[in-house]
């Protein structure tokens, strides 16, 4: 029997467990994300994470458990509609090379059939500080990494989705030019209140970016909680280590 769904929760997780021949991803995973919050799922690589992001939009299909987004079971949705419904970022950005600037940023609302596609993909550039007027009409191989990134947020956004995926988006960036998205994030997050589940492998930006943060190894969340909760009190060895490494043991 399925539980009752707390109304505001936006992602839930129930006993998800996948495998890959003998490899458990995923062991039992249990997660509540509630609407508008942001929770970063942080672990070495191999840890689970981006599989159980992966399970909210059907790219990967659990082999036990509970998969709901809004309240509604994934697996009785059509996989296409709810990849359209749900933003979702990649490290890469994943643009289409062949497409401007302005078309790319299109591409979800012109997927859901939105006939003012292209007013939300300009509403969405300027959002993101890519102007359509200056950027729309630029192919991708004519930005930085920075500037695609930013293009691959605003197409994600650009259908106002009520939930944002994102898979290592900041990871391939510079310093300089991840603190700038991180700041851009930070100020979109406040102003759209979507609810995002978020992919790092960094504590420092969990910490920095998130609500909550569910510390993953070998397919399941070591402690879910507050980064101060986390960083003073580490529930297990692999927690309070992870901590130390990141050198985030201290508040700043």
């Amino acid at each position: 029997m399925e539980s009752e769904l707390t109304p505001s929760c936006a992602l839930e997780a129930q006993d998800v467990r996948k495998s890959y021949g003998s490899v458990a991803a995923l062991a039992g995973v249990e997660l509540r994300v509630e609407a508008g919050a942001c929770v970063a799922l942080v672990g070495e690589s191999g840890s689970g994470k981006t599989t159980l992001l992966r399970c909210f939009n059907r790219t990967v299909e659990p082999d036990q458990g509970l998969v709901r987004i809004k309240g509604r079971d994934v697996l009785r949705l059509d996989p296409i509609r709810l990849r359209r419904e749900t933003g979702f970022v990649q490290q890469e950005g994943g643009l289409l090379p062949h497409w401007s600037i302005l078309r790319n940023a299109a591409m979800v609302p012109v997927l859901r059939d939105m006939e003012d596609a292209e007013d939300r993909a300009r509403w969405a550039l300027d959002l993101v500080g890519l102007p359509a007027k200056e950027y729309g009409d630029r192919w991708p191989t004519e930005l930085s990494g920075g500037q695609r990134q930013r293009v691959a947020i605003a197409r994600a956004l650009a259908s106002h989705p009520d939930v944002l995926l994102m898979d290592e988006p900041f990871g391939a960036l510079d310093a300089i030019t991840r603190t700038d998205l991180h700041e851009t994030f930070a100020a979109l997050r406040d102003r759209l209140g979507v609810t995002v589940l978020l992919v790092t492998h960094d504590l420092q930006e969990a910490f920095l970016l998130a609500d909550r943060v569910a510390v993953m190894r070998d397919g399941t969340i070591h402690q879910l909680g507050a980064p101060g909760e986390i960083r003073g009190e580490p529930a297990t060895a692999y927690v309070a280590q992870l901590v130390r490494r990141a050198r985030v043991g201290e508040a700043t």
